[in-house]
């Protein structure tokens, strides 16, 4: 079987598992203060251009939104996001259960939140009979596949400058973001307060690496994130993955096969006449597909159902990841293509 349900289902990119198993019995010190996390953190300030820079290491995605977000907020305080943004749709709630509300203000195309989205958000929360709107919450890549200029990033910063609001980025897919246009790693430690680079959904076997420019937001973190079970006793473990994807130009690489596998499917469905319901530059796309023909293609391949629609027609998710083959791409094409064939009254 063929999947296309994700960009983390396989484990690692083979060089860090080498790496891995090569520093197996070196003994290190224990939750992220070892040599492998240094050297790692002093990489990634490299990347971003910001000696000055903090660098905390996590396990998942999750873990990473709501830690950060209870650390840089006071009690009252409040994030706003996209509705569609993770963390208002596949996170649980775990930043509400820090006890901090998510504003989720309706997306503009591509997922995205827009200064004018963030002033109307402001201006909804005008006193102390509500909470607070305090840090604005934005992903690159989208959760439906759209990426974040530099443009649009500076104009969010303005906006956050204007109205004492904080701005942070869940990069959890940020290596497709860099490989399609997005905001470099260099704006991101200009323009964010604080952002994370994803390993977990570019190659890594587990791991995101946080990224605290704001002097204020430093202070006592290693605090929260032992509070919220985010120190790994055996921190190297991190470190040792981020050293491979922050060396040669690993990150890049992975980030930069994913999305063109994306968008080799994306323009071969086009070719065969399927639309979209995202537009997507990234490596996830979103086609709408008669459920007849999905039917057709299960077994072999997978995938996720983003939407189901009328007329017999479901808008799903398929997501190309570091380590997708070109005969995937090519074999789901070939499917696609049969199956519309043999149902002439879909298309």
């Amino acid at each position: 079987m063929y999947r296309f349900t994700n960009d983390y289902s396989e484990g690692a990119h083979p060089s860090i598992l080498e790496a891995m198993a090569a520093t197996n019995l070196e003994g290190n010190f224990g939750y992220g203060c070892d040599p492998h996390c240094e050297n790692a953190a002093a990489l990634i300030r490299k990347k971003i251009a910001r000696p000055d820079a903090d660098v905390h290491f996590f396990v998942g995605g999750t873990q990473t939104n709501a830690t950060c977000i209870c650390a840089f907020l006071r009690p009252h305080e409040a994030a706003i996001a996209a509705h569609s943004g993770h963390i208002c749709v596949h996170e649980t709630g775990a930043v509400e259960a820090t006890g901090h509300k998510c504003i989720a203000m309706p997306a503009a195309p591509g997922g995205k939140l827009t200064p004018e989205l963030v002033r109307q958000a402001v201006a909804a929360h005008p006193d102390e009979h509500m909470v607070k709107p305090r840090l604005v919450y934005v992903s690159n890549t989208t959760e439906v596949g759209g990426v974040y200029t530099t443009e649009e990033l500076k104009a969010l910063r303005a906006v956050c400058d204007e109205l004492g609001l904080l701005l942070y980025l869940d990069g959890a897919r940020l290596a497709s973001a860099l490989a399609c246009g997005g905001a470099s790693l260099e704006d991101l430690g200009a323009l964010c307060d604080a952002f994370y680079i994803g390993g977990t959904k570019n190659g890594a076997l587990f791991g995101e690496a946080v990224c605290i420019m704001n002097p204020a937001l430093k202070p006592d973190f290693r605090y929260i994130l032992k509070q919220h079970g985010g120190m790994l006793a055996k921190g190297w473990l991190l470190g040792v993955q981020f050293e491979q994807l922050m060396q040669n130009g690993l990150f890049e690489q992975l980030g930069e096969h994913s999305t063109r596998l994306a968008r080799q499917l994306a323009e071969g469905l086009k070719d065969l006449g399927v639309e979209f319901m995202f537009e997507s530059p990234s490596n996830q796309i979103f086609p709408i597909l008669p459920d007849e023909v999905l039917k057709k293609l299960e077994g072999a391949f997978h995938w996720e159902v983003n939407a189901e629609l009328e007329g017999g027609r479901s808008c799903v998710r398929l997501v190309c990841s570091w380590a997708t083959e070109e005969a995937a791409v090519t074999a789901f094409l070939l499917a696609v293509e049969g199956a519309l064939k043999d149902c002439p009254a879909c298309m």
